[in-house]
């Protein structure tokens, strides 16, 4: 009895002096830019969504579920109930956490506020504050999550362009990347053995914290670009868009304890799974079907046939003259008697190519135009309306959402030259553009309170305020019946050299 005590005193003095380790693995899953309840006719929607998010819960528990950012608009629906729908569906399985994305602002604060309110799942951003330096209401911070003894801390950072995008008020937006870096030096030092920042980003800011080796992973949103990354540090994914395809990330975490000092180690794999191959969930597919049954029922009407092709796919209402955005344009300036007018290609938001001969609906329209913006006119002079353009350009080989589709002028633009000094000529109604002269200039109201960086356009004297304008949509719908149909092709208005 003696030997058999003694023997087992230095059993477990050895064991006292050796490793001893822990193997937990756990799933990050990040979507973002998720817009449309229905989805494709094959892949996406929120159905196809919370059918896999409810799969990888049930597979780990271990299972962290993310929202990196717009959800709330554009859509159809979302034009109709200001996105209500997306958190109704997104109930039914909630995230751990959601970051609000430029999109989430469309609507303006005190409408995200009530969606928040509606939430099962928690919002978080630690880079916005309200004007006089508080956490907005129902924004959380950094969250801290305990799996089987791994530390995970989630880093949740908005865009900081959002003001310009977006209409976000009087909110501050802190810079993304900056936040971001402080956020996780701070958890890392607090003893985070996992940093994952969750953040609605473009690619540069991505890039910026992908290299500098803060983060074990980075999971982002707003460029709807589907992209992994893995440097041995740091393990990226770029969520694409609508729930089309779907990223999950596993990880063994190992942990390490021996004298008292702990160590972690991880190794990432990758899965990609396309919605197409997906079931829906029932209970969501079930309520799915309700909001489509409720658009349906005044939406399919039509109003008029497309005389020639008609496009608004993102690439071409970002980076050239489009038919689509002639139309819109055309019936802005028409109905409110403007010398001329500018829409942002990135209010259009269809993405669709149309053939010649198709009847076009209000759904079309509506599909097109869903943000619910007002046509407003402002009273400019040349100077001006030539720095909105310039504006507009600015950022013409990025894709971005500003460049404009006009009706009134032709622009000549050489896009070899810097940002801000790249039109090289205006002609309106024919005539040189002149500096000193006063121009009628319709808009929609979300461009002439500054969004998308047109603050040239804050500048004019409003003689068509949001209170006697009317919905851009409802100036389409009357045009194109005034006009016996889509008349619109692209005519050389803007001139890209």
């Amino acid at each position: 009895m003696r030997k058999l005590c003694i023997t087992a005193l230095l059993a477990s003095t050895v064991l006292a002096g050796q490793a001893q380790a822990d193997t937990v693995k756990i799933t990050f899953f990040g979507v973002g830019d998720v817009y449309n309840f229905a989805g494709g006719k094959t892949r996406g929607g929120m159905a196809r969504l919370n059918a896999v998010a409810k799969d990888e819960r049930a597979a780990n528990p271990n299972t962290i579920y993310v929202m990196d950012g717009d959800m709330l608009s554009p859509s159809l629906m979302s034009g109709f109930d200001k996105g209500a729908n997306m958190i109704a569906l997104s109930n039914i399985v909630p995230y751990d956490l959601a970051v609000p994305g430029n999109h989430e602002y469309d609507f303006k604060v005190e409408n995200f506020q009530t969606q928040i309110k509606a939430s099962k799942f928690p919002w978080a951003a630690i880079n916005i504050k309200t004007a006089d330096g508080k956490v907005p209401e129902g924004l959380g911070g950094v969250m801290l999550k305990d799996l089987q003894g791994v530390k995970v801390a989630l880093i949740p950072v908005a865009l900081d362009e959002t003001p310009e995008e977006s209409s976000s008020g009087d909110l501050a937006f802190a810079p993304t990347v900056m936040s971001a870096l402080a956020a996780a030096k701070q958890a890392r030092k607090d003893g985070a053995d996992l940093v994952v920042g969750v953040v609605h980003a473009a690619h540069n800011d991505d890039q910026a914290m992908f290299n500098s080796k803060a983060f074990d992973i980075i999971i982002s949103g707003h460029d709807h670009d589907l992209i992994t990354q893995y440097n041995g540090i740091t393990a990226y994914i770029e969520t694409s868009t609508e729930a089309n395809y779907l990223v999950p990330l596993d990880v063994t975490v190992d942990v390490q304890n021996k004298d008292g000092k702990r160590s972690v180690s991880w190794t990432p794999f990758f899965r990609f799974i396309d919605t197409a191959k997906v079931t829906p969930d029932p209970e969501s597919q079930k309520l799915a079907d309700e909001y489509a049954a409720e658009l349906n029922k005044d939406l399919d009407v039509v109003v008029g046939k497309l005389a020639g092709p008609i496009d608004s796919r993102r690439d071409i209402v970002r980076g050239q003259e489009s038919a689509m955005g002639n139309l819109i344009a055309d019936a802005q300036r028409e109905a409110t008697g403007a010398d001329v007018a500018i829409t942002n290609g990135g209010g259009i938001r269809g993405d669709k190519l149309y053939q010649a001969g198709t009847d076009f609906t209000r759904r079309d329209v509506l599909t097109e135009l869903p943000f619910g913006n007002m046509t407003v006119v402002t009273e400019v002079d040349g100077k001006t309306l030539m720095a909105a353009l310039e504006n507009g350009f600015s950022q013409m080989t990025e894709g971005a959402g500003r460049f404009p589709q006009i009706s009134g002028m032709v622009v000549t633009v050489d896009k070899s030259k810097p940002a801000l000094s790249r039109v090289v000529s205006v002609l309106v109604n024919g005539k040189p553009l002149d500096l000193s002269a006063k121009y009628k200039v319709a808009t929609n109201d979300y461009m002439q309170g500054g969004g998308d960086g047109y603050t040239a356009l804050t500048a004019g004297k409003i003689t068509l305020g949001t209170a006697a304008g009317k919905l851009m949509a409802n100036d389409v719908l009357v045009y194109i019946k005034a006009h016996d149909g889509v008349q619109a092709k692209v005519e050389g208005r803007i001139i890209i050299q």
